[in-house]
């Protein structure tokens, strides 16, 4: 493994591949050889690069993370697979459904294993879920609704690169965190989004940029200089599916007391299921002629979907570093087995076609607010790529 972009998300992606075992970190790039030599002693990798073409070069490089800021996605993937090389991406896979679209088939043609982190799949009790929805044991799902809710840009003086448009795109909240929730409750209910209805709000007009953009959830110093923001922070979205499932879903990065607050909630013609992100070894059972119940994350009360991702006996905690190495474990496995990137894939393995569906939902949010709040449908998800 070889990785393009060491910061906050990068040392998780390190940590999750060495859990594998069979994997080596062979290498880190970052935008300069003095700033790669830092992350690469401090996270225990042997060559550092100040450039990702230097590394993406390395023969003993057979994968390519990529978590680099948005904008430098579609560079980083497309020379990775010049060289044919396997690539994990960070989400979102491209600023744009365009770019998504490209890079997609660029892996196909390629002939490449393709991959985005979309982690939150990992987790067993998503899986618990799914699988109660396949079998029907909550009636055909009618309604699906949620939030994903943080407070990381509640102050004026809170940046990221993500607000700056040439770095992080067009969206910054949907785009970032929205994205997780729509390809998780796609997943889970096995329906496709289809048209969406979006509001979307931009808090905070005004922030104070620091000289040096710091890297996630950190605050900068030092000097300041104001920004004006012309990405949201804060949105509303109605939902169609694919499945006759209508949804509805807040996303908020400027909402108090909300660290990484994700969850969703299926209402069955039989039974309702809610999975929450800070509360994840446990699934909520909702029924309305026998009491409610909560099935907690114990291996021998999973049915084998849930199974399969728990790897502690009842009663011993699993959180989200362990979905993100049962994401790698996926990946890594598929690779392993020499699979071809046609092949069945594990569940919580997503696809950059996954992150092109992804990207088309942000961009249909996207102009279902230019238009005033319109329904939009989301064209592109009926393209398949032979």
């Amino acid at each position: 493994m070889g990785l393009v972009g060491p910061g906050f998300v990068g040392a998780h992606h390190i940590d999750a591949v060495r859990r594998l075992g069979f994997v080596d970190v062979v290498a880190v790039a970052a935008s300069s050889e003095a700033s790669a030599k830092r992350k690469a002693d401090a996270l225990g990798v042997p060559k550092a690069y100040g450039s990702f073409e230097a590394l993406i070069a390395d023969p003993d490089v057979h994968v390519v993370h990529n978590t680099t800021p948005n904008h430098l996605h579609g560079p980083v993937i497309m020379a990775a697979l010049a060289r044919r090389k396997h690539v994990i991406s960070d989400k979102p896979l491209a600023t744009t459904a365009e770019e998504a679209r490209r890079l997609w088939h660029a892996a196909s043609d390629a002939g490449v294993v393709h991959a985005v982190t979309f982690n939150y799949r990992g987790n067993p009790m998503v899986q618990q879920a799914r699988e109660m929805i396949a079998r029907d044991e909550i009636g055909p799902v009618h309604f699906v609704h949620g939030d994903y809710l943080q407070d990381w840009l509640l102050e004026a003086t809170d940046f990221s690169w993500r607000l700056e448009p040439e770095k992080g795109g067009e969206s910054s909240a949907i785009a970032d965190i929205g994205s997780h929730w729509c390809d998780l409750v796609q997943h889970v209910l096995g329906q496709r989004i289809v048209e969406v209805l979006a509001d979307l709000t931009t808090v905070i007009e005004t922030r104070l940029k620091p000289a040096s953009s710091p890297e996630a959830f950190a605050r900068g110093d030092g000097a300041r200089e104001p920004f004006t923001v012309r990405s949201e922070d804060l949105a509303t979205v109605l939902l169609r599916f694919d499945g006759g499932a209508k949804g509805s879903l807040s996303v908020g990065q400027v909402c108090a007391g909300h660290k990484n607050d994700l969850w969703f909630e299926a209402n069955g013609r039989r039974a309702s299921l809610r999975w929450r992100q800070e509360q994840q070894n446990e699934l909520w059972i909702g029924r309305r002629d026998a009491a409610n119940a909560v099935l907690p994350k114990d291996p021998s009360l999973l049915n084998d979907a849930g199974r399969a991702y728990a790897h502690l006996p009842g009663g011993h905690q699993e959180a989200w570093a362990d979905a993100f190495c049962n994401v790698m474990r996926d990946v890594y496995a598929f690779i392993a087995s020499g699979k071809r990137p046609a092949d069945p894939r594990p569940p919580a393995f997503a696809t950059f076609e996954d992150g092109y569906r992804a990207a088309a939902i942000v961009d249909a949010m996207l102009e279902s607010h230019r238009r005033g709040g319109a329904w939009t449908s989301i064209a592109s998800l009926a393209e398949v790529r032979t």
